[in-house]
Formats: C-alpha cells, structure tokens, sequence
C-alpha cells in the first residue's frame, strides 16, 4: 500500500475512483507534520521574549541572533529538501523530517532548564531547529504531485496555510505550556519571572513561577504520533515523473542525512563569517547579503558534486534552473511568503524591545532599557498575525483558482506597500516615546492587515506556478522558490534587529515596502501583460 504504481489524477475517473480518497489522506498527515516543523522551526521568536523575561544572562541583539540561525539554516535545508521526494519518495521523507525534530525540541527542553547555558549551546540548538523550515520544501513538492492542477491551489494553499499554523500554534501554545509543570518532575524545575509575561488569555505578573523549558518538550506530545501516521498512512508514488526510482527507506532516510548535511555545513559556514565574536562568530562582518549569495551558490554547487546514482536525478531536477520562471516566481513568492515568515519570527521579540520598554533622553540620549509597565505583552497578542496570515491563504488559493494567480498577488502586493509604510510610521513614533503604548493599536492592526496580504498573495502563488511550469518541474519549482522565500526567517529579523540596535526601526519597513514595489512591476510584465509569456490573470 506504501508504494504507488499508477497515478493518473488528470484523469477524471482515475481522480474520483481511487485519487481523491488517497490524496486527501495523505494532505491531512502532512498538514500536522508540517504544522509541528514550523512550530519547531520558529519557536525561537517565543522563546527569546521569555528568556529576557526570566532575566537569562544576554543581551537582546544576542537573542535576535537565535531566530536569524534558525531562520537561515531553515531556508538553507530547503535547498536540499526540495529534490528528496523524486529521491527518496513522499512517505519515507516526511516520515524521516518529522521524526528528526525530536532532535532540536528535546535539546530545547534540556538547555532551557539552565539559566547559565551557554550561548553557543542555544545557538547549534537554534541551527538544528532548521530541521522544521527546511520541511516545506519536501511537503508542498510531495503533495503538488498527488492532485490534479485544477485542484492544485485550493490543496497546496491548505498545506501551507494550515501549516504555517505551526506559528500561530506555537505562539499561543508555548507560552501556555510554559505556565505550569507539565511534565512534572520528569520536565524539571521552575524559574521565577522578572518582568511581566503573558498568555493569549492574559499577562502574567513578575514573581510567578515559569517552566520555559516546556517550549520544547512539549511537541514530543505530538512528533511521536505524527511519525507513526506517516509511516503508516502515507503513500510513495512510484510513477515515472514522481519518484520512480526510490532505495530502499534505510538508503532514502542515508540519502536525506547526507543532502541535509550539507545545508547544516553552508549555513554554519555563513553564520560564522557574518556574526560578531561576541556571538560566536568570525568578526569579520561580512554583509549578510553576500552571506546568503555564497551560502545559496555553495549549497547547490555540493549538491551537484555528490556522486553515484543521486547525482543524475538531482541534473534531471536542476533542469529548472534553465527557466527563467524560476528566478522569476522565487522573487515573486519571497514578497509573499518570505515576508510572512520573516514577520512571523520577529513580531514578538519587536513588541516586547518596542513597546515593552520606555525610550527616554538621559542627560540628552536617548535610552531604551526602562521597562515600560503599561506596555503590551508580547505573547498575549504576537500569535494574531501569523494566524490570520495562515487563516487567509487557502482562501488566497480559492480565489486565484477563479479569478487568475497574477491578478491577487498583485492586488496584495499594493496592500503590503501600503502598510507596512504605516507600521514603519508608528514604529518611528513609538520607539522615540516615552508612552510607547499609546502607538501599539495602530501599528498592531495594520501589522495584521500586512500579514493578510502575504497569506492571500502567498495563496495565490501557487496557483501561478501550477499554470507556468510542467508538472515534473512544479514540484521541484514549489521547493526551491520557498527555500529562497524562507531567507525571510532570516534576514527579517537580521535587519529588524539591527535597525533597532540603530535606533531606526522604520528604516527596515520602508525597505520591505520599497522591495514591494519592484515585485510589482515583475509580476505585472511576466503575468499580467496580456502580450506576455504567462499571461496569468
């Protein structure tokens, strides 16, 4: 049953015979597996408020450092975990990538128990948390290939929204599972909050008992299970444009360690000669741009070089590389997806450093480290935008299943300019107050209106990909223009952060915006020019 000769879902009666039922089965495995490596992934972006909450011993662009690791590492596997399901087949990988978060979150629940771990143990545990991003890249490749194109928007808009409800997920359950021992004695013992934390349901006050290490073991109560219906409940399509030549799932799960490896080597090559010694790294401050260049052109670059009988698919699946499309969509989904991931990560260590301190002049400079009482807690409220960005995209989906891809992501992309400029004016005010809070209403909202821009824009992409490459490409095309997008984890938060070390935290919004606007112009001459190669409308 694990393996599938025939797979015709173009055909209508092959579809709704035997297709439907098995596609729809393996859509709703990947969808928690894929829910539970975002949530892995980013948690990072949780985990830093409560660290500066319980008063661990670093600085805040130290913790910001922690979700551009994860975030950069996450993308880099992306790379790899694009090409696996032709590899390895659908089953064996997602079986394989979800089993291995247990590897980070219970790192997680260890370090976290230790006030006086060390920074670099948080930061190998925030590079294997990588493990969860790169996930997406070999979940959307695998169910592109299991529904007929008609379908395709609605099916990968529910994979991607639903599973970027690992975010949301996680920032309303981590913070709940860290208020009491859910483990009991086996999870360790409590801490004491410094300053004021928080649940969706409300804040919680300085002197209250906290277990933070909760964070990560928590998702044991659902990885365990999730690989049990993976391997039990997923299908490898063994057809000849999918995985037709798959080993055995003891040389898949080799094959799968060796390409991961891999990204784990560029990325940590590239964090290394970007972060300061301080952090761990070379010093050398190489720009993180040209970071990402060379981790992106080194990742594939070894990938190419890998001998024996991967190295001839993996040239037959490079091929997309040849189409120009490629580089066009993967600019196209970083706007979209790249942004909601970006902004995801960031949000809630931005509210509390924004918001959750007094910015006053002291003997005539301007000082951020006075906690402001009257201030926003960060995790009641940073859980809103991923969950509406997730909510929204399968509808973005739904709607560029009707109406055209190019047509709804160009409609999001004026939303996206428009408010991230808006957030970038309420950030300016509110990092210069010394009432910050009287500023968080309206930067919050239009926060959550850019969020739904990215999830109907990041819906409506898919729908575009479906129609512009051929089938054996649009699984391959799906993975590797969402690893490019998932640089956002990283470099979102990156700038963010070092605008907010400069004082300038608009600055980065105004970026964003003007990146926006050029995404503008490229989709309107490749999609919706009615003379153009794709017209997509």
């Amino acid at each position: 049953m694990a393996d599938l000769q025939k797979w015709d879902v173009e055909d209508p009666e092959f579809w709704e015979s035997e297709g439907k039922k098995v596609a729809n089965r393996n859509l709703w495995i990947s969808i928690p597996s894929l829910l539970c490596g975002f949530a892995v992934w980013l948690y990072w972006g949780i985990i830093t408020v409560q660290m500066l909450n319980l008063g661990f011993p670093f600085a805040k662009s130290e913790l910001f450092t922690l979700m551009a690791i994860a975030g950069l590492t996450g993308a880099t596997l992306r790379i790899p975990s694009s090409f696996f399901i032709r590899l390895c087949g659908g089953r064996n990988t997602i079986f394989f990538t979800t089993a291995l978060l247990m590897v980070p979150a219970v790192g997680a629940g260890i370090a976290l128990q230790d006030m006086n771990t060390p920074l670099w143990v948080f930061q190998v545990l925030a590079l294997l948390s990588g493990f969860g991003g790169g996930n997406f890249a070999s979940s959307m490749s695998n169910i592109s290939f299991f529904f007929p194109k008609k379908q395709q928007g609605l099916a990968l808009g529910l994979n991607a929204g639903l599973g970027n409800f690992g975010v949301t997920s996680m920032q309303i359950l981590v913070p709940l599972a860290m208020t009491f021992g859910l483990f009991g004695a086996m999870g360790g013992d409590s801490m004491i909050l410094e300053q004021t934390s928080g649940t969706l349901i409300g804040k919680i006050p300085a002197g209250t008992e906290a277990w933070i290490q909760n964070a990560g073991f928590v998702w044991l109560l659902f990885l365990v299970p999730l690989a049990f219906a993976g391997w039990f409940g997923m299908n490898n399509l063994r057809t000849h444009e999918v995985s037709p030549d798959i080993p055995s799932p003891i040389g898949g799960f080799l094959t799968i360690s060796g390409m991961l490896l891999i990204g784990f080597v560029t990325a940590a090559c590239g964090l290394w000669l970007m972060l300061p010694e301080a952090a761990n790294g070379s010093g050398f401050g190489v720009p993180k741009e040209i970071v990402l260049v060379l981790v992106i052109a080194s990742t594939v670059f070894a990938l190419k070089m890998i001998p024996g009988q991967i190295r001839p698919n993996l040239q037959r699946q490079f091929q997309i590389f040849d189409n120009k499309h490629t580089w066009v969509m993967s600019v196209i989904y970083t706007m979209t997806f790249g942004s909601f991931i970006g902004f995801a990560a960031s949000f809630p260590l931005s509210i509390k450093v924004i918001f959750g301190y007094q910015h006053i002049l002291v003997d005539g400079v301007m000082t951020h480290d006075t906690v402001n009482a009257n201030g926003p807690s960060a995790l009641m409220y940073a859980w809103m935008g991923p969950f509406i960005g997730a909510l929204i995209r399968p509808v973005g989906g739904w709607i560029a299943d009707k109406v055209g891809g190019a047509l709804v992501t160009q409609i999001c992309s004026v939303v996206m300019i428009g408010s991230a400029l808006g957030v970038a004016y309420y950030m300016k005010a509110a990092y210069g107050s010394a009432t910050p809070e009287q500023f968080f209403l309206a930067f919050f909202m239009l926060f959550l209106l850019l969020f739904a821009a990215t999830g109907i824009g990041n819906g409506s992409t898919f729908r575009t990909i479906a129609m512009v490459f051929p089938k054996e490409q649009a699984g391959p095309v799906l993975g590797w223009t969402s690893a490019v997008a998932a640089y956002g984890a990283f470099y979102i938060p990156k700038v963010l952060g070092e605008q907010i070390k400069a004082t300038t935290p608009e600055v980065a919004l105004i970026g964003f915006a003007s990146f926006y606007a050029v995404c503008i112009l490229i989709n309107w001459f490749f999609y919706l020019r009615k003379d153009g190669e794709f017209y997509n409308p």
